[in-house]
């Protein structure tokens, strides 16, 4: 919340302020200001004139490697009195803005700009794309009337959460919402300049009125070929209906909140800040040194070719420390890794230099004691996860699921969360790869809870899979994991394998990792209890002849509506639950040490007989919660308590479990008729119960 200023002499390099206030005191008008990872060279009035370019580099005297040149420079600009843009008065707006990420802003516009853009819009996020700026602001026209609409192309990113975020705001707005009357979420593009391949959305937002409702169609491509001049060819289809911040229709899988269940126990792994820090294998500091080194693994590692390396870490120790005890190791980090991190933007970077950028202390913690863990790939073609032994230290490419247990894994494998994660996560790059963020496609997502003997099934299918997969690679080194589910995709689909991939389906076994994936949909299915999705999802899977009628993309799309509607319900039971003190924790010994014990978990109806099935003992019931002041969210308070409950409740019951002032508890049974007559509640011997139960 506040900025340190630090003045250095020319010629101490310390990789500044991006806005200058008044340096007309300065004793020393010569000087340099250093922050943010810049060096700026001041004028006599104290205003910068010259910072480091941050690009070019020069040969190190030692390593004989490129590092940066901290003498390279090049004039600052300055943006005096920056403001919003005017847009001229219109009807409707259409554009295709800039496709520059939030990342790459500060390299193709410039620091001024930047500071001046992000200084003006103070009410959209710093971690938004450029196109979020021009999307924000016709979304606020739009909203309070300027506009009757607006559609804009954007990079398909903007269902990624760090725009979602804008979407999401304006969706949302009390006072002024729009609704998204078209989309299509992931459309392919060539740019006509340079013929590159990207990926693309496009979105016409409206004001929301109450009379039209809130029915948008949603497009999206069933196929793509390429065509002539380097166009695209697709054939598409159209869904109607609310369009959600995500860009799709149906379960709001965005809205999904955050579980207290699985927090605490998934991770983005380490991030070095520094190359230096990695040692290939054979150097003579693996076994001269090797207390200092531990093994490192990163995405690719996990799907393609495994390299075989090392990485140097000093976590825990002081600088003193680190080269006393481990002296060669500490001389390759300081002539490595030191001139890199003295220009980084990051004051802690700079200040503790032999440390990597970012150490995940609670990631360590998380992994104290397991002999292995979870992993998969922040971005991949296909959602995979593989256990991973714990002498493996992961980079930022992987993440993280701090947990041993095979029905964990089994269940991460399923179709079940692999429709989740794809559904919650985004898509990236010209492969168009899926994407999976810790925070929206693991910490919302629930778990089943198992009988025993399911949980046992779930986890030895999963361990099976897992063994299968890396005895297979073990025999043949060049096997990767992508090259085996694009043929396991090829022989759901039913097209012919190419000779390449009849190569990979014999090396793989690929038609024993299908069975063993199609076993584990049955059981993971089964432990939620709904096996009645499992004829849909064989269709999908090219297991089953489809319905006449029916294709297997039909059978695909409404195994994806069914499965998300049930999990974004279940979500919401656990969300509920957990607002009354009742929490299913993932790991109870870890997330929750001071219950002493794990408590005994209540289980969804499976048809499993009585003597697999644990008691279900009643939720824990906190202090009553506020009662929401309007009508909506007074509802869900309701519908959410009922669905919590396995037990009828009496309207006295359910008045008890919430407090406020004034006659309130009058609207209760209106409330209750309300989702008598919605379905979402049904009345019964002894009181209330939500829908299913």
């Amino acid at each position: 919340g506040y900025l340190q200023w630090h003045f250095r002499t020319r010629g101490n390099v310390k990789p500044p302020i991006p806005v200058i206030r008044d340096f007309r005191n300065i004793e020393n008008r010569d000087a340099v200001l250093a922050h943010d990872g810049m060096e700026y060279v001041l004028d006599e009035a104290g205003v910068p004139i010259t910072r480091w370019d941050g690009e070019t580099m020069k040969l190190s005297p030692v390593t004989g490697e490129k590092i940066p040149d901290e003498t390279a420079r090049k004039p600052v600009e300055r943006y005096l009195n920056p403001r919003k843009a005017a847009w001229p008065q219109a009807d409707f707006v259409v554009g295709n803005p800039p496709f520059i990420g939030n990342k790459r802003m500060r390299t193709a516009l410039g620091d001024g700009y930047v500071e001046a853009l992000r200084g003006a819009w103070l009410d959209v996020p710093e971690t938004s794309d450029f196109v979020m700026y021009w999307w924000h602001h016709a979304a606020q026209l739009t909203g309070h009337g300027a506009l009757l609409r607006f559609g804009f192309i954007t990079t398909n990113s903007i269902g990624m959460t760090f725009n979602r975020r804008v979407v999401g705001a304006h969706l949302s707005d009390r006072k002024s919402p729009i609704n998204l009357a078209f989309a299509v979420p992931d459309h392919p593009w060539v740019d006509s300049t340079d013929g590159a391949a990207v990926r693309i959305s496009m979105t016409v937002g409206e004001k929301k009125l109450r009379a039209q409702g809130s029915t948008g169609r949603l497009a999206h491509v069933l196929d793509e070929r390429p065509g002539e001049e380097l166009e695209m060819s697709v054939d598409m289809a159209e869904n109607k209906g609310l369009i959600h911040a995500d860009l799709s229709v149906g379960a709001n899988v965005a809205a999904a909140p955050r579980l207290k269940a699985n927090q605490g126990v998934s991770f983005m792994g380490v991030i070095l800040v520094g190359g230096g820090f990695i040692v290939e294998a054979g150097d003579s500091l693996v076994t001269d040194e090797s207390g200092a080194l531990r093994r490192y693994i990163n995405g690719r590692d996990l799907v393609q070719t495994t390299r075989n390396v090392w990485v140097i870490d000093f976590y825990g120790l002081e600088e003193a420390e680190a080269r006393s005890r481990f002296p060669g190791a500490y001389q390759r980090v300081h002539d490595r890794v030191l001139p890199e991190r003295l220009q980084v933007k990051r004051e802690s970077h700079r200040r503790d230099w032999w440390l990597f950028g970012e150490k995940r202390p609670a990631m360590r913690e998380a992994l104290a004691g397991l002999q292995r863990f979870i992993g998969t790939t922040e971005t991949a073609k296909f959602r995979t996860f593989v256990f991973i032994e714990a002498q493996f230290l992961p980079d930022q490419k992987v993440r993280v699921i701090a947990d041993d247990r095979g029905e964990t894994l089994g269940v991460l494998s399923s179709a079940a969360h692999e429709r989740w994660a794809s559904a919650t996560g985004a898509r990236m790059g010209v492969g168009n790869d899926l994407v999976y963020n810790n925070t929206s496609c693991f910490e919302p997502f629930p778990f089943p809870v198992p009988s025993r003997n399911q949980e046992e099934q779930i986890g030895n299918l999963a361990e099976h899979l897992d063994t299968h997969r890396k005895r297979q690679q073990a025999g043949h080194p060049g096997l990767t994991l992508t090259g085996m589910y694009n043929a396991l995709d090829k022989l759901r689909s039913g097209e012919p394998l190419t000779a390449k991939e009849r190569v990979i389906h014999e090396q793989g076994l690929v038609s024993v990792m299908r069975q063993l994936h199609d076993d584990l949909d049955v059981a993971v299915l089964d432990a939620y209890g709904w096996s009645d999705l499992l004829p849909l999802l064989r269709v999908a899977h090219g297991n089953d002849a489809s319905a006449e009628g029916q294709t297997r993309d039909d059978a695909k799309r409404a195994f994806d509506e069914a499965i998300l509607e049930r999990l974004v319900a279940l979500n919401a039971e656990r969300a509920a639950e957990e607002a009354r003190g009742h929490i299913r924790w993932l790991r109870p010994e870890f997330q929750n040490p001071q219950s002493g014990v794990a408590p005994q978990q209540a289980e969804l109806h499976t048809g499993s007989t009585e003597d697999d099935t644990p008691a279900t003992p009643a939720p824990t019931i906190a202090q009553p919660i506020p009662w929401p002041k309007n009508t909506v969210e007074q509802v869900r308070a309701v519908a959410d308590l009922l669905s919590a409950s396995p037990v009828p409740l009496s309207l006295n019951e359910i008045g008890n479990s919430f407090t406020a002032r004034g006659p309130w508890r009058k609207r209760l049974p209106q409330l209750v008729e309300m989702l008598v007559a919605l379905g979402r509640a049904e009345m019964r011997e002894g009181g209330v119960v939500g829908m299913g139960r």
